[in-house]
């Protein structure tokens, strides 16, 4: 029993080290996607919802000592970890079939989150390599709003579809080594 307590703790650490280093190589080099997710998702897909938030949580507390804008955005993480939690429980992760609308799904709901928190908390700039592109946007004449979402049903979709397509992978080649699978 201690045996399987033991590695889905590791499992977890893993799962958002994982979250750490992708946001913090986002954050170093400006990229448009956020890379913070994937371990969120992974944890997700092996632990279910509470995994998933876990992760979330944990890893946007972390972040925030180098990238304060990250606490800010924890509900956007533990919503990620709920909603990919709830979709795994449904649809297996050992598949690429389904990782366009898994993608979407679970992109779309912290899409929404996050735009509310950009707009109201940050008046659409963060330390994101996204904001620049808020900026040329806005820079067109376009409402903050519509620039902030447009933005970001691209780059989470983006960042979700790569997130999906790398857990699929991860899980194909560790699914028979977890300890509890949903």
């Amino acid at each position: 029993m201690s045996k399987f307590k033991t590695r889905a703790v590791a499992i977890l650490a893993l799962c958002i080290a994982l979250n750490v280093v992708g946001s913090n190589i986002a954050l170093l080099l400006k990229l448009p996607i956020y890379l913070d997710s994937i371990g969120t998702v992974l944890a997700a897909a092996c632990f279910g919802p509470v995994g998933g938030m876990l992760a979330g949580g944990i890893t946007a507390l972390l972040v925030s000592f180098t990238d304060l804008y990250s606490l800010f955005f924890m509900p956007v993480q533990l919503l990620i970890g709920l909603v990919a939690g709830l979709l795994y429980r449904r649809v297996k992760p050992n598949t690429f079939k389904n990782n366009w609308w898994l993608a979407l799904a679970i992109a779309l709901p912290g899409t929404l989150m996050s735009t509310l928190i950009t707009v109201i908390l940050f008046h659409g700039i963060t330390s994101s390599g996204s904001s620049m592109l808020v900026q040329l946007l806005l820079g067109a004449g376009m409402n903050k709003v519509a620039a902030v979402f447009l933005i970001q049903i691209g780059t989470d979709y983006l960042d979700r579809f790569l997130t999906v397509y790398v857990v699929t992978l991860v899980y194909r080649a560790v699914r028979y080594r977890l300890p509890q699978v949903n």
